[in-house]
């Protein structure tokens, strides 16, 4: 079973607009899932939030995390985002692809730390 959870790291917001005062308009974010074997992934992005709406408008001081996951789960495909979390736990589980050296080359020998009197 794997654990989502948001994590918001920053929003950019205008100072004023039609009257209203600390307007979000930006939503910086990463998106983590964490398995029962506590290997995890993570996405991340930034939202833009659209035009507020006076009738329903939240400043940014009284936003709660709630409001925001909201906002974030209804214009983001999370079952397209939690299907990418799920596959990339599983390659690092059981991977599919590495990285190698070339081969033919041979592996340089680290350098012994330097030893000074």
């Amino acid at each position: 079973m794997i654990t989502y959870k948001w994590i918001f790291s920053a929003f950019d917001c205008k100072i004023s607009e039609d009257g209203m005062q600390d307007v979000v308009t930006t939503v910086h974010w990463r998106y983590n899932g964490t398995n029962e074997d506590g290997i995890s992934a993570e996405v991340y992005g930034a939202q833009g939030v659209g035009e507020p709406n006076p009738d329903a408008f939240t400043p940014y001081p009284d936003l709660s995390e709630d409001q925001v996951i909201g906002w974030m789960e209804s214009v983001i495909d999370m079952e397209a985002m939690n299907a990418n979390i799920d596959a990339q736990i599983e390659a690092i589980i059981h991977p599919i692809n590495e990285t190698l050296p070339p081969p033919w080359s041979t592996p340089v020998p680290p350098t012994p730390p330097l030893i000074t009197e």
